[in-house]
């Protein structure tokens, strides 16, 4: 296990992706005991105090143990962590984790309809669905297309009135988001399918639940359809 220097100096954040980085990467496995503050902070070229808090930050969110006087300890992120290291289990390393990827478009299939149903059923922001629709449609480039996209179904989930469903959301959509240019070409099928979140918008305003829950499914379901098959390719090709 080796860490790089960081070349900005004294940032906790900076520490804590960089020690997550190897943690989902499988450098540093569950039990394991990390080493101490002072080595930490001479391989990453920080100060001490920026990897105390940035420990602290990664045991509040499950991820290490700290003891008082004792080791500091790796948890098993899948067991303790949440949905806030979704993004670096996407793309460790920079390249993209297929199993990953997989899970976040079942979640993602799993998910949209239920909370479409529940936005149909509440409708509390569902008034500004036909301008995201609008603006779905005049956005002409592919990445700013799929931004547009997201933005509805920020709306949907709003609509929804469900703070659980809304942390789920948030967290989806940042690991989404750094792979909106690679997915660009396999999106379009669904972005581009216009009529389809028209027709959505629709039912979630009149307050279709059941009508609103099809449309969802049938407008995610076709793409990720596409991304699963484009995933099987790419696994076998990696092979």
């Amino acid at each position: 296990m080796t860490f790089a220097k960081i070349e900005r100096r004294s940032l906790p954040g900076e520490v804590y992706d960089r020690v997550l980085g190897e943690l989902v990467a499988g450098s540093l496995t569950p039990g394991q005991a990390l080493p101490s503050e002072r080595a930490l902070a001479e391989a990453l070229g920080v100060s001490r105090p920026a990897v105390r808090e940035a420990l602290q930050r990664m045991a509040h969110a499950g991820l290490v143990k700290v003891r008082q006087g004792g080791a500091t300890t790796v948890s098993d992120f899948r067991r303790t962590g949440g949905l806030d290291i979704l993004g670096h289990l996407l793309l460790p390393g920079g390249d993209l984790d297929l199993a990953v990827a997989r899970s976040i478009l079942e979640a993602r299939l799993a998910i949209g309809p239920v909370v479409a149903g529940l936005a149909a059923e509440r409708h509390g922001h569902a008034t500004a669905l036909p301008a995201a629709v609008t603006a779905i449609e005049t956005d002409t480039d592919p990445v700013g297309r799929q931004r547009q996209a997201l933005a509805f179904w920020e709306l949907v989930v709003d609509a929804a009135d469900s703070v659980a469903f809304r942390l789920m959301f948030n967290s989806l959509r940042a690991a989404y988001e750094p792979a909106l240019v690679a997915l660009s070409t396999v999106m379009a099928d669904e972005v581009d399918r216009v009529d389809a979140y028209r027709a959505l918008a629709a039912a979630i305003t009149e307050g279709d639940a059941d009508t609103a829950r099809r449309l969802a499914h049938d407008l995610l379901n076709h793409a990720t359809q596409t991304l699963l098959h484009a995933l099987d390719l790419l696994e076998g090709a990696r092979r």
